[in-house]
């Protein structure tokens, strides 16, 4: 550890990264083991309303803040034949999923998704993917006009003819999914997804020039084809989309938690290096358009218990898949994870946590009993609450310490956010396992004069976590002893922390 002990920096609204779209605190929703089946739907538990939906889980959705929601995958959607999902639920058919070696049901579908969000509220909006995998151009097009085309078509008359009258009025859109990974149904090369979402793009634009579409980036920075896939699809497609995606997930392998705690370097190393990318196929096509980045998949998960679960599934329905509790020690990484998707909100304009219930999610239920909170649900609410706004250019000075996979990391990771009335939250955690870290604020802008709270998630036990025996467990806690005084922030930062400070 480095001999400096206390962490610093200034706010000066003078310096700012980029306000945040709302769209940062985005979630997914794939048929994939629970999330859907037993998760947000479950007709016959003693929640469900006339739909199915749970209700206690919508309210922990609404709770949470979520605002785009991703669907229907996910590796599940490279297999998606999205006319089996609408109509009467009676008559759509049973589907192998291969991607999860399941067999999916189809009882909930394209309108039991739109009827999900708009019951969430109007904060709520749909991100739909479409297969490129084993489908292509004329699928996608149809499934625009079936969601979107008002009436007076086969397609949309169709919609209405199954009881949605109103189009779904979707707006953004995934041109596929993961298409650079081997274990992709349908994976292709960075020259064949290319020109095929290129196509794919024209065409959907044709029928409506407005829509957002987000092409395939890379499936992590570890990738062998990371940067060259980038650039060569960017180059195939884009004057016709407006996002890249990445897609990122983060466990601690070989037990170097050290390492884990710092996994926001490497997110935002690879943001950092994505927008090279971007802005370099930009200049090389002359091009004032700047590509926007999507992070529609972002989370701790600990994947590599993730072959063997699937590998000895035989088809059963929604099956109990990627079930991880989280710790305390999770919840400070996810927390870090969410510093590092604000500080770049300039390009980092959509963000999908993956995924909302059960699966690798923030909210898990058990069928016919209750829903709960795990522990990375209070840094998501709390960000999607108080970090909407425009982001503070935070430059820290900290103490440091070592790690393995990253080299001399930052104890302290923080970032800013100001909102529309003048507050400020700053939100910062401590990734050091033994020891408080002291910080001191300088307020050289904001007009601030007093702390309205300070809170923190941590524990005595990093591996403390809720379950179904014990849902409350770990919750955040008021921290005492921080003070604004004579223009400088004092705080002490509790050992291995997640911590929000809301100034006014």
């Amino acid at each position: 550890m480095s001999p400096r002990t206390t962490a610093r920096f200034t706010l000066d609204a003078a310096f700012t990264v980029g306000d945040v779209n709302p769209r940062l605190f985005g979630s997914f929703v794939e048929h994939l083991g629970r999330c859907v089946y037993t998760g947000i739907y479950e007709p016959g538990h003693p929640s469900a309303d006339a739909e199915g939906l749970r209700t206690d889980v919508l309210d922990l959705v609404r709770e949470l803040g979520v605002t785009a929601i991703r669907y229907p995958g996910g590796n599940f959607v490279s297999g998606y034949r999205w006319e089996d999902s609408v109509g009467p639920v009676e008559e759509r058919p049973r589907r192998l999923d291969v991607a999860w070696r399941s067999t999916e049901t189809n009882r909930f579908g394209l309108s039991e998704y739109i009827a999900f969000l708009k019951k969430i509220g109007p904060g709520a909006e749909p991100m739909m993917a479409v297969n490129l995998g084993t489908r292509g151009v004329a699928e996608a097009l149809q499934l625009q006009e079936y969601a979107n085309h008002p009436a007076g078509t086969a397609l949309s008359d169709l919609r209405i003819a199954h009881g949605d009258k109103e189009p779904f009025g979707i707006r953004l859109w995934c041109l596929g999914n993961e298409m650079d990974g081997p274990w992709q149904t349908g994976h292709k090369t960075a020259e064949e997804y290319g020109r095929l979402a290129a196509e794919t793009a024209r065409a959907m634009r044709q029928i409506d020039p407005g829509v957002e579409l987000v092409a395939c980036g890379s499936s992590g920075q570890g990738m062998p084809t990371f940067a060259d896939w980038e650039a060569t699809v960017l180059t195939e497609t884009y004057d016709l989309v407006d996002y890249i995606s990445l897609h990122a997930y983060y466990e601690p392998l070989d037990g170097d938690v050290d390492s884990f705690l710092a996994s926001a370097v490497d997110m935002e190393s690879f943001i950092e290096n994505v927008v090279a990318t971007c802005d370099h196929v930009g200049a090389k096509l002359k091009s004032k358009k700047k590509i926007d980045l999507s992070f529609d998949e972002w989370n701790v998960w600990y994947q590599s218990r993730t072959d063997a679960e699937v590998g000895a599934l035989d088809w059963p329905e929604a099956p109990r898949l990627l079930e991880d509790s989280y710790s305390v020690t999770d919840a400070v990484v996810f927390g870090s994870l969410l510093i590092a998707l604000l500080r770049h909100a300039d390009r980092v304009t959509v963000a999908c946590l993956a995924q909302l219930v059960n699966v690798i999610a923030p909210i898990m239920t058990e069928p016919g009993g209750p829903a709960w909170r795990q522990t990375t649900f209070f840094p998501f609410a709390q960000a999607a609450r108080y970090g909407r706004g425009q982001v503070l250019d935070v430059r820290v000075d900290s103490p440091t310490y070592e790690t393995k996979k990253y080299g001399q990391a930052d104890l302290l990771h923080a970032t800013a956010v100001r909102g529309e009335d003048g507050t400020v939250t700053v939100f910062a955690v401590n990734r050091s396992r033994t020891e408080p870290l002291p910080l001191e604020v300088t307020l050289a802008g904001p007009d601030l004069t007093r702390v309205v709270e300070h809170s923190a998630l941590a524990d005595a036990d990093p591996d403390a976590r809720n379950t179904l025996a014990d849902p409350e467990r770990v919750a955040p806690h008021a921290v005492t002893g921080t003070t604004l005084t004579g223009g400088t922030l004092t705080a002490t930062l509790e050992p291995l922390s997640w911590n929000v400070i809301r100034l006014a």
